[in-house]
Parts: C-alpha cells; structure tokens; sequence
C-alpha cells in the first residue's frame, strides 16, 4: 500500500499474550478491528510497544501476517526491523517486507551504540537494500544514542527515508532537525504528550502509544491539527494529558497492556523482564481511564 502521503495517528500495537505466554491472535485481531473502526491512519507492529525484543522470528512473522491480513490494504502497515546488529536488522527488514508489511521501522543500535558515522552507516546500510519506505526512529533514552542532526540531513535525502519518528523528548532537537523535513521526508512525534508541539513544527502526526487505548481520540487530534484547528488540537492534547502520564507512568508497554486488560480486550500478559504494574501505578492508571471514560 503507497504511504507517500499517510499522516495523523500511527498506532504502536501491542502484541497480545495468552496466559500460557504465546501470541494470542484472536485478540490481536480485535485490536486491529477496533483501531480501524475509529479512523486510525496507520497501524506499526513490532516495535518497542510490541515486545519485538523477546519474540522470536517465527512470531515476528506470524504477527506481521496476521496484522496485514486483518487490515487488508485499508491502512498501512509498518513492521519493526530494529537492531543493534546492522545484519540483523537488514536480515528482519527482508523477512518483514516478505510478510507484507508497506513500510519499516529502523532504531538506532542499542547498547553496542556506536559513533556518528556507524549510526549512519548501520541506517544507511538497509535504506540501500530494501524496496519500502523506511522510518528512521530516534529514542535516545532507549537505545543510549542518537541520530545526530548531521546524519538526519544526510539520511533525509535517501529515497527510503521517508521519515523520522522523533522520540527524545527534546523540542530543540525537533526544531533543529525540522528543517530538513519536504514532501519526501516526513516527521511524526514519538512523544504522546508532545504530538501539537512537534506538529507546530512541522510533524505529519505521532506513531502513539496512547492511540491503542484511544485511537479516535488520537485521529481527531492530529485531523484537527492538519485541517487547520490548532485550538481544537490543542484542547484534546491537554484534556488528555493524564492519561497519557498514566500510560507511561512505568516502562511501556506495562501500562498500555494494562489499560487494554482493563477495558476487556485481552489478558494482562508481559513477558520478562516486564513485571505487572505495581498497586501506585495501577491505582493512577485506574483512574486515568476512568476520568478519560475508557472504563466504567
């Protein structure tokens, strides 16, 4: 599916679990069916909020399918192909585009991290080998390192580079790294609290955490912001803002996975070293969704 013009709210889908601790499909497809029933743009499996880190390649795969096949071309699917290995990460790339997904998503390498040009080198390496448009996904406190403003300018030039997810925090590097942002080379908050603010800047939506629990919600802010109603924007972005503390009041994605137990869309499953939220985090959590009116 073409994602040359894809922009608004990009779901970072958790991965479900049975209690037994294997994929559960039938509610993954029930996420699916319920954020394309409230006007998500687009959907990114895989990711960090997918526990990508401690699925293997068969589930990697088997979850890509499932999720391509539920969506059927109505939206776009992204698939994550991170890695702190670049051979790795290019090996995942190839097996992601075979299970159909329209785009990836490429991190920074983790721990091992690397200098400024090895980041370059390690992103630049699969955007020259793969066939999809590539987002270049920047999460320094994950991963422990970032993609300077150097190489963002290199790397938005690349054909395959079709955008950056900005996950820092940091609206000075935004603002810097906004500049080289056209047509051909997008920018999407990775920050739920911070989606106007990076949009002010230049930002086509956010790839959002918040939007599983919420994704109509998400949808119209973004939609209000692109049509031209920044107040309106504005508005959700605040009213909103301590559910979207809730969700990330512990490591994501405990809290999400907590929150869509809570509203009965599956079972309360992580797997280790993620632990259930503990009693303070559940009590905000609780309340959050309450206040916010996701559960009675």
């Amino acid at each position: 599916m073409d994602m040359s013009h894809l922009t608004g709210s990009i779901t970072a889908l958790v991965t479900p679990f049975s209690s037994d601790g294997s994929v559960d499909f039938a509610a993954l497809e029930r996420l699916v069916d319920f954020q394309l029933s409230h006007g998500t743009d687009g959907l990114l499996v895989l990711g960090t909020t997918g526990e990508s880190s401690t699925m293997t390649d068969e589930e990697d795969v088997a979850v890509a399918r499932c999720v391509v096949e539920r969506v059927g071309g109505r939206v776009p699917v992204i698939g994550g192909a991170g890695s702190n290995s670049t051979a790795e990460s290019m090996r995942k790339a190839e097996m992601l585009v075979k299970a159909g997904c329209d785009g990836l998503l490429l991190i920074t390498p983790y721990y091992n991290k690397s200098n400024e040009e090895g980041i370059y080198q390690h992103l630049l390496y699969v955007l020259d080998r793969v066939g999809v448009p590539c987002v270049l996904y920047n999460i320094p406190g994950r991963t422990g390192c970032s993609i300077s403003e150097r190489n963002v300018e290199r790397l938005a030039k690349h054909p395959n580079a079709w955008a950056l997810k900005e996950a820092s925090g940091s609206i000075e590097y935004a603002s810097a790294v906004a500049r080289y942002l056209s047509d051909d080379f997008r920018m999407f908050s990775g920050n739920d609290d911070i989606v106007v603010p990076l949009m002010s800047l230049g930002a086509s939506g956010v790839i959002s955490v918040w939007a599983n629990v919420a994704p109509a919600t998400v949808h119209d802010l973004c939609a209000a912001f692109l049509v031209g109603d920044v107040a309106r924007a504005r508005a959700v972005q605040l009213q909103n803002l301590e559910l979207v503390h809730a969700l990330f009041c512990e490591v994501n994605p405990i809290p999400v996975k907590a929150a869509l137990a809570k509203m009965g869309m599956m079972e309360p499953v992580w797997r280790q070293p993620l632990w259930p939220l503990s009693d303070a985090g559940d009590a905000r959590l609780t309340a959050a969704l309450e206040g916010a009116g996701l559960v009675g």
